[in-house]
């Protein structure tokens, strides 16, 4: 077969988005706090924005020819993402076509990909820290299973909990997997035997004698310990510990002592990835005098201003001192200094709008709290301010807002219907707020089953099928009705 070049036309369609309207829907999905770092590098690297220390230039008038329009359009074909162009304007220059170019081709390679300056690099997806979970299936891949030893392994390592201890029992993993009982406790023992030491314990008991026995101290004074006095240790009682265990005080205080310094009761928290989320609300909402007053949070939120300085220079086109190139520099840096200050003026009314309308629907949640949440969805919220969901949905993400009832996600108010005989339909999130309530009156000698949080939903007319309940439950990190039961008063 002979090769050869071509030429060949290609009919595409694509959504062009200017510049501008890329600035106003990133600022649009920027958090509170993220908001104020964008501000403080736009003052860094644009000489043409400042902060209005004296408020003059609050209301500065935004020029005619950078008017913005944020809505998207529901057929991308209808609406034109461009700004009206004045005459003479060379409005091609400040396009990248490099921006929409379809590079998404079979022979596509990150080499040849040119990606915007503030675009995350591909390494950020790829250097994250493994958690206890990888790590332990990195050492799996080491120990020579085979396929069925070794999804009964990744069964367990997906039922450990935060501090290393596994959550089910042999009849369990061998219900779930479907292995013997030996298979089962092979698989156990493996895992056990990997780093670190005391992991797929079910007990601190069994995890610290795990560690002691990795050690070759199975027999020691401090494993008698840990096996039979656990709970003097808890309290340091050393004088009872010496008096049952028979050994002198100095061979106990140093198993004390070893053992508090050397071991770890709880093996895989040093693998647990929790970050610390600062929230600052976006937006407050507060009862006075029993209305609902909506005020957004400016704070260390600087007002900005466009340079008089730099509107100055520009009016100065005939003066030799500033050649074109100059000129074309100062154009543009004030021309992005009024679409930065009109987009977050944007942003902060689209949000104000967003609240007003959920307000307007969720009040009941407003006045008596989350069970009286109504079922919403962004369609709504749209259709009743004249936006579209997207800009809903950007709006919503990852901002708060504080009430009289706690700060909440906006996320947090929009939520599936759950039907109600004889009645309307209530929330998934009132649902879960009625759940955890009869959780937390329960009684812990005979906690509620789901199947008798099913029966209590229903005498309020509420149906829902019992591993619905077990979901919600799950979702809110309520442990199983056996979990719950008083250890004291639980039955033998």
């Amino acid at each position: 077969m002979a090769l050869e070049l071509r030429q060949q036309l290609k009919l595409t369609q694509k959504l062009v988005m200017t510049p501008q309207l890329r600035l106003a829907i990133k600022l649009l999905q920027l958090n509170r706090l993220d908001l104020s770092q964008a501000l403080q590098d736009e003052l860094e690297q644009n000489p043409a924005l400042e902060i209005d220390h004296d408020g003059d230039g609050s209301h500065q008038e935004i020029p005619a020819d950078l008017s913005l329009q944020v809505e998207e359009p529901k057929e991308p074909a209808e609406t034109e993402f461009t700004a009206p162009v004045a005459p003479g304007d060379d409005k091609l220059a400040e396009v990248n076509w490099e921006d929409y170019s379809n590079t998404f081709e079979p022979s596509f390679s990150f080499s040849r990909e040119r990606p915007a300056e503030d675009a995350p690099s591909q390494f950020d997806f790829i250097s994250e820290k493994p958690g206890l979970a990888a790590y332990l299936q990195w050492q799996l891949a080491h120990c020579g299973l085979d396929e069925q030893e070794w999804e009964i392994a990744l069964f367990i390592i997906g039922n450990l909990n935060r501090f290393g201890f596994l959550d089910i029992d042999y009849e369990d993993i061998q219900v779930q997997t479907g292995c013997s009982p030996d298979e089962a406790e092979y698989a156990l023992e493996v895992i056990q035997y990997l780093d670190p030491p005391g992991i797929g314990a079910r007990t601190v008991v069994e995890s610290l004698l795990l560690q002691l026995e990795r050690l070759d101290m199975a027999d020691s004074i401090a494993a008698t310990i840990v096996r039979d006095h656990l709970d003097l240790l808890q309290t340091r009682n050393i004088k009872q510990i010496t008096r049952l265990t028979g050994y002198k005080r100095g061979e106990v205080v140093t198993a004390i002592n070893f053992i508090t310094d050397q071991l770890t009761p709880y093996p895989g928290l040093p693998y647990v990835e929790e970050t610390t989320a600062y929230i600052v609300p976006d937006v407050y909402v507060h009862n006075i005098d029993g209305e609902f007053v909506i005020s957004l949070n400016d704070e260390d939120l600087p007002q900005l201003k466009v340079s008089s300085y730099y509107q100055e220079l520009l009016k100065a086109q005939d003066d030799s001192d500033i050649d074109q190139n100059s000129h074309h520099y100062l154009t543009d840096k004030v021309k992005s200094a009024h679409w930065f200050i009109k987009s977050i003026h944007q942003r902060q009314r689209t949000i104000f709008r967003v609240m007003e309308s959920i307000l307007k629907f969720q009040r009941g949640f407003f006045e008596h709290g989350p069970t009286a949440l109504r079922p919403l969805i962004l369609r709504d919220v749209a259709a009743d301010i004249g936006m579209h969901e997207s800009t809903i949905s950007r709006v919503t993400s990852n901002k708060y807002v504080q009430t009289p009832q706690g700060i909440f996600e906006l996320k947090y108010f929009f939520s599936t219907a759950i039907e109600r005989v004889g009645g309307d339909a209530l929330a998934a999130e009132s649902i879960k707020a009625r759940i955890k309530k009869m959780i937390q009156d329960e009684d812990q000698a005979t906690p509620l089953s789901d199947g008798a949080i099913v029966e209590r939903l229903s005498a309020d007319n509420i149906k829902i099928a019992r591993r619905t309940v077990a979901k919600y439950r799950e979702q809110m990190r309520i442990p199983p009705v056996k979990h719950r039961r008083s250890p004291s008063r639980g039955r033998p």
